[in-house]
């Protein structure tokens, strides 16, 4: 007998995940995804401290005191004489201390990067993924420091603060936000305006018919899944993944704290935020702190580590370079992106000078 609407929301409220631990099976392509990028953010952020400077070049001596910012897993003098390709020493003159400045090769491929951050067709699409971000459950705010965590797995300029927000004064503005935890007083980025244009997810894009209308949605969408070799969904488990992608689809851009907190309707709701979320950085993947840490903004960490598991199938977790990186399977084939950002093709122009000998 079919459920009456009344009964059937009610069924949607009602958690039925299996009590079945999903066990993590290694994928060794995204793996490498992850690990052929070691040293790559440190190297870019070094980068640009010195090209910010205005001698473009820093004393060997202020370039040590980076080593914590900049999160580098060695000293700093033994990095730079790691990448002798991209970093170069010098000593300026006698009794100087010595300096660091890029290689030719380096300044080559900075001046590439920086022509695609200045691109207006790239500009315009950073502004969109940003916008889309504060967006997210239905929010207009986030801290800095979240959007700072964020920075460069959302392809955001080194000096996006002053470079390309203060150029968008009717999309963003700079307010004042109340730390939940602390009490204390935080910056935050702030939407000026909601985009009701920008508040379609990348999932409905790709399941939606070119006639898309935004006042029409659909609410019959399944996540992809891709599966590893060697993972074999016990039944029970299968059975419940099988129902809950079955649940009606909300936007990940839609308010939906008012669904039970425990039920499968409001976890396939959290999922729709991460796949959202990882859809709008460059390469898809980032740090499972940083997701956590965004989460926490939201009121959603302990949901967003409970479907980081559940869904083993959706997001892989990856231990790789000292760190848990969350990568968003369906974007990769093996351990290259189906679609590669032009941020990303300068990246593996720096991945390449930086192990050329």
């Amino acid at each position: 007998m079919a459920l009456s609407s009344k009964h059937q929301h009610l069924f949607n409220h009602i958690r039925t995940f299996v009590n079945v631990k999903v066990k993590w099976v290694r994928d060794p392509y995204l793996d490498n995804a992850v690990l052929k990028e070691k040293d790559l953010k440190q190297t870019i952020f070094l980068k640009n401290q010195i090209i910010s400077s205005p001698s473009k070049s820093l004393s060997v001596y202020t370039a040590s005191q980076l080593k914590v910012s900049l999160n580098l897993p060695t000293t700093t003098t033994k990095f730079i004489d790691k990448y002798r390709s991209v970093f170069t020493q010098f000593q300026p003159g006698p009794g100087l201390p010595p300096v660091v400045k890029l290689t030719s090769q380096a300044f080559s491929l900075h001046k590439e990067e920086m022509a695609v951050h200045n691109s207006p067709s790239n500009r315009e699409d950073t502004v969109q993924r940003l916008t889309r971000l504060l967006m997210l459950a239905g929010m207009t705010k986030l801290p800095l420091y979240v959007i700072e965590k964020l920075k460069w797995d959302m392809g955001l300029p080194h000096d996006y603060m002053t470079t390309l927000l203060t150029e968008y004064p009717d999309y963003f503005d700079v307010c004042v936000v109340e730390d939940p935890s602390s009490g204390k007083e935080l910056l935050a980025l702030e939407l000026v305006s909601w985009r009701k244009e920008l508040s379609v997810s990348e999932l409905e894009k790709s399941t939606m018919s070119s006639g898309y209308s935004g006042d029409k949605r659909r609410t019959d969408i399944a996540f992809p899944l891709f599966l590893p070799k060697g993972f074999d969904l016990e039944k029970r488990m299968k059975n419940w993944v099988e129902n809950w992608q079955k649940l009606p689809y909300i936007s990940p851009y839609e308010n939906a704290f008012h669904l039970d907190t425990n039920s499968d309707h409001a976890e396939k709701w959290t999922v729709a935020i991460l796949h959202e979320l990882l859809s709008l950085l460059v390469s898809k993947k980032t740090e499972r702190e940083n997701l956590l840490c965004f989460g926490e903004c939201l009121g959603l960490a302990l949901r967003f580590k409970k479907a980081l598991v559940h869904h083993p199938g959706i997001f892989y977790i990856s231990n790789k370079i000292r760190t848990q990186t969350v990568v968003l399977r369906e974007a990769y084939t093996k351990d290259l992106l189906v679609k590669k950002h032009p941020l990303v093709g300068i990246r593996y122009w720096y991945i390449n000078l930086m192990h050329k000998t």
